[in-house]
């Protein structure tokens, strides 16, 4: 902890090739979380991403039991894991406990797969993040990612606001509110995926979540809150990142803990706003 304010040895990182490509992805990661943020908040689908973000890491274990790349095994996990998820609309009370129905079961096959493969400390590696190995072909996968995010999420961004609003007027409407939280639902698994390669299965949820959940506690207009939860979570990600570097604490825990210290004071200016 003592080199905590070393600014020369963060310099001297900061001009690593290695840095710079986890910095790249890390931002990334903090563009699409807080770009999905405010919605995944606004339809209460906290314990969705953490579901996903679970069944992420069960198909990246599968993926290393099986030689295959654990991205990809990710990804695949995530995603059908966000389908199943996003079948259940908008009845949260079922949703929730099929997420956690789905995510024990899940999490079994995870701790198996990673008993047969033989090696812990992968496997902790995908719980707790591996910004610091995040290799080129990685950050090509995120940023592919990351395009397919934005571009999709543009497309779909007023039906899916309107259907998360009144999703009955929108049916009526012949929004279709079905299929938009499915895809809703995929994007977020993506991201999910993308989150269990950077910072881990277990922390996720201070990407994705947490920067939005600061920013409605500061306005309710839809288009600030967005513009916020996107730079809440690229301080977030990047701040953290950089903060971790001269003492060599895991990056997730300062990521983490920027997040949270962000959404405290976010929290508390809004409740003295109220007063």
């Amino acid at each position: 902890m003592g080199n905590f304010w070393n600014f020369s040895q963060t310099a001297d990182l900061l001009s690593r090739s290695f840095v710079q490509q986890s910095i790249v992805a890390i931002a990334l990661l903090g563009l699409i979380g807080g770009l999905l943020g405010p919605m995944i908040v606004a339809r209460q689908m906290s314990f969705a991403v953490h579901g996903a973000a679970e069944l992420s890491f069960t198909g990246a274990a599968a993926a290393l039991l099986a030689g295959v790349s654990v991205n990809v095994g990710g990804v695949i996990g995530a995603v059908l894991a966000a389908a199943v998820f996003g079948l259940l609309g908008n009845r949260a009370r079922e949703r929730d406990s099929v997420i956690g129905v789905v995510m024990a079961f899940g999490l079994g096959l995870g701790v198996l797969f990673l008993s047969l493969y033989g090696r812990v400390g992968t496997g902790f590696a995908l719980l707790t993040g591996q910004i610091v190995s995040v290799s080129h072909g990685g950050l090509i996968a995120v940023a592919l990612t990351a395009l397919v995010i934005v571009v999709v999420y543009a497309i779909i961004y007023r039906p899916l606001m309107f259907a998360s609003l009144d999703p009955r007027v929108a049916a009526a409407s012949g929004v279709p509110v079905r299929a938009l939280s499915i895809i809703f639902a995929i994007l977020v698994g993506l991201a999910a995926a993308q989150g269990v390669q950077i910072i881990g299965a277990l922390l996720v949820m201070s990407l994705l979540i947490t920067p939005a959940a600061a920013a409605v506690r500061v306005t309710a207009n839809p288009t600030t809150v967005l513009i916020l939860s996107i730079v809440f979570a690229e301080i977030a990600a990047i701040g953290g990142y950089i903060l971790s570097l001269a003492p060599e604490l895991p990056v997730s825990v300062m990521v983490t803990s920027t997040s949270f210290a962000i959404y405290v004071v976010c929290r508390a200016f809004g409740m003295r706003a109220r007063d």
